[in-house]
């Protein structure tokens, strides 16, 4: 019982992490047919950050109310900041690359993630280049590889790949899979999609410094997304002039809103925080190339979606390089690791004649020594040693 107790908990944070993937691939699926159906991306925006608010609120409320610092003005900007480049920025060029698309080949796109937040990093001077460690080389032949995956699939659609299972497709699937499939409005969806990468990779370093300042990620997050929902609602009433665009019933539209706002902003949140909290980042990231094929196998069944060569080559290139930048980050975390147990440790010890030597140790070898005569406290007792003339 005790070994089966104890093989479960090690499966926990890859079933966790497996499950999630499922859930981001329902939400692409979701979001795909309310967006075909004709709802519009802006107030789909607006209506999955409002419940996203509403139920990841009382969490903050409760959960850190005694260690929630106050909001300063500069703290506030950065929050205005977030909101502008997560909920407004990121969700409506994303949603929008999604109808001119497919939801297999925005997934395969967001995979660019941790090369473009490396690259911003760089800028920032948040992170440090060093071409001669093998990491930093991983790194950026990773971010290379991705960015010509990436053009690759924006630039080269090529033949048709045919599933068995979609040959039986009907032509009202085939209609709808085919929405958006035309080589300009293709083109447009990669440029759309470039765009929701980059605004989500700033939002990642930005919020990594604002988090130092403001250390409660519940109350940042529900802050963020009550923002957004005010400046998404601005945008919304900008673009979209019909009220009637804001009408929304007990149908494939609300369900996109609420699936989008409480299992991918809130339940997604809690869960991605406790794994990577015992596993790490870079293990949650390994995952992501995951929900590609989840979502590439539900939308050829679901969708009738069709996939397209330059999809397949500029994906197999996407995940190469992103596995590549992971693994230069495992590599920079496991060296910070080490350099932070590798501290030198002034011990002491007592030779024969009564004389003592300052020793430097790290990690049990002995770096250097210096001969002198002084009072040596050793495990809790004290030797002394006479000092000499």
């Amino acid at each position: 019982m005790e070994g089966c107790s104890k093989l479960l908990q090690k499966c926990k944070p890859y079933v966790a992490m497996t499950s999630l993937q499922f859930g981001y691939a329902g939400m692409n699926i979701i979001t795909k047919v309310s967006l075909n159906h004709g709802m519009s991306h802006y107030v789909l925006v607006v209506y999955r950050h409002a419940f996203a608010t509403l139920s990841i609120a009382p969490f903050a409320i409760i959960l850190e109310r005694k260690v929630r610092p106050k909001i300063t003005f500069p703290i506030f900007l950065q929050i205005f900041v977030l909101g502008l480049l997560g909920p407004v920025i990121d969700q409506n060029f994303y949603y929008a690359g999604l109808k001119f698309t497919s939801p297999t080949f925005s997934c395969a796109m967001s995979n660019m993630l941790p090369a473009m937040t490396f690259v911003l990093a760089i800028l920032c001077r948040m992170e440090k280049v060093q071409l001669k460690k093998v990491r930093c080389q991983a790194k950026m032949v990773g971010t290379l590889v991705t960015v010509a995956g990436a053009m690759l699939m924006t630039l080269y659609k090529g033949p048709l790949m045919e599933m068995a299972w979609t040959k039986q497709a009907s032509p009202h699937q085939s209609g709808a899979a085919a929405d958006g499939s035309t080589d300009k409005d293709w083109f447009k969806g990669c440029i759309f999609l470039i765009i929701a990468t980059l605004a989500w990779a700033s939002l990642f370093v930005l919020q990594a410094a604002t988090i130092k300042k403001y250390d409660a990620p519940l109350s940042l997050t529900t802050l963020i997304c009550g923002v957004g929902t005010l400046q998404a609602v601005a945008v919304t009433l900008i673009m979209e002039h019909e009220p009637s665009v804001w009408k929304i019933g007990f149908d494939m539209n609300l369900l996109a809103a609420a699936y989008a706002g409480i299992v991918t902003s809130s339940i997604a949140y809690y869960v991605q925080g406790l794994v990577i909290q015992e596993k790490g980042p870079v293990f949650a990231s390994a995952f992501s190339p995951l929900m590609m094929i989840i979502v590439a196998i539900m939308g050829s069944f679901i969708l009738a979606e069709k996939i397209y060569l330059g999809g397949v080559l500029g994906a197999v290139l996407i995940v190469f390089g992103l596995y590549s930048v992971l693994w230069g980050k495992h590599k920079e975390n496991r060296e910070k690791t080490m350099e932070a147990l590798d501290i030198p440790v002034a011990v002491k010890d007592v030779e024969g004649n009564g004389k003592a030597k300052e020793i430097i140790q790290v990690n049990n070898w002995v770096i250097s020594s210096l001969d002198k005569a002084v009072d040596v406290p050793i495990q809790g007792k004290s030797m002394n040693a006479k000092e000499e003339p």
